[in-house]
């Protein structure tokens, strides 16, 4: 079922999200149904079991906001862990900086990856080919479980929403073996999911981090595709986060590079908590 012209839709709380173009692919995996859809305006966009991950016009507002906060105030060499990540994008914001010495993606579905450097090679690029990458087709609760303490001192947590195979990913335990396996003062950097759309899930990654690591701070930004537009990461620590602090001189050139984030975009991002979720934190 290719070059058809139609609507996609993802579905949410008697809402529809949709897109309207040629779908280049319809795949079943043994995991979820994929679907790259091509529209005029957002140009190739990815939809997983019905939900969008991302598309060409506005992938840079999800994984930019991801990567940055972290990677911008990390001192040393360091290892990076991502979980998910299967379009590529993640691994092309990290590639960006030469303290990086080592990068595992490991992905649950192989076929994501597949689909994605063909149809969407202009999201995760060149980094594909980035030495210090390795590709680890895995669960990665199962990962985190087998790694050793204070290993990596990045986790990204690039997941899809909850579902029947990505729970766990949500879950205290799976949230205490990363701070088992990371480095004293290593950085856990999730999606955590919108205030709006997904608001129980959104307090919830945020009481729990809280309650796991010594300091969680969450920024806020907007990713058009996703259902009520605004989006969440948060980054927590064992340590003191020295988020609004940019480390090294590579940062203001990687900083010009990008096309949503910098440093003052982050600093006001990560002062735009809805009072309603304010609210309920505190009670």
């Amino acid at each position: 079922m290719t070059n058809i012209t139609t609507w996609i839709d993802e579905y949410h709380k008697g809402s529809r999200f949709g897109l309207n173009g040629k779908i280049l692919i319809k795949k079943t995996s043994k995991y979820q149904e994929i679907i790259v859809i091509e529209n005029e305006y957002y140009g190739k966009a990815l939809m997983l079991d019905g939900c969008w991950m991302t598309s060409l016009k506005d992938d840079k507002y999800y994984h930019e906001c991801l990567v940055h906060p972290a990677l911008s105030s990390i001192d040393e060499k360091s290892n990076v862990l991502i979980i998910g990540g299967g379009d590529g994008g993640t691994i092309r914001e990290c590639v960006k900086y030469s303290r990086i010495s080592k990068i595992d993606l490991v992905e649950i579905d192989e076929e994501v990856i597949k689909i994605s450097k063909k149809f969407l090679r202009e999201i995760g690029s060149e980094a594909w080919n980035d030495k210090r990458l390795e590709i680890h087709v895995d669960d990665g609760v199962k990962w985190v479980k087998k790694t050793r303490d204070n290993f990596y001192d990045v986790i990204f947590i690039d997941s899809s929403d909850p579902s029947e195979f990505s729970n766990l990913l949500f879950s205290d335990s799976f949230y205490k073996e990363c701070k088992r396996i990371l480095t004293p003062s290593g950085i856990l950097a999730t999606q955590s999911e919108s205030p709006e759309s997904f608001k129980n899930i959104h307090i919830n990654i945020l009481k729990t981090l809280k309650n796991i690591f010594k300091v969680s701070e969450t920024m806020y930004s907007f990713v058009p595709i996703y259902p009520s537009g605004i989006w969440s990461w948060t980054f927590a620590s064992s340590e003191n986060l020295n988020l609004s602090k940019q480390n090294y001189d590579e940062v203001l050139k990687i900083e010009k590079g990008c096309e949503i984030w910098n440093l003052d975009f982050q600093n006001a991002a990560f002062k735009m908590m809805p009072n309603k979720i304010v609210k309920e934190l505190d009670s």
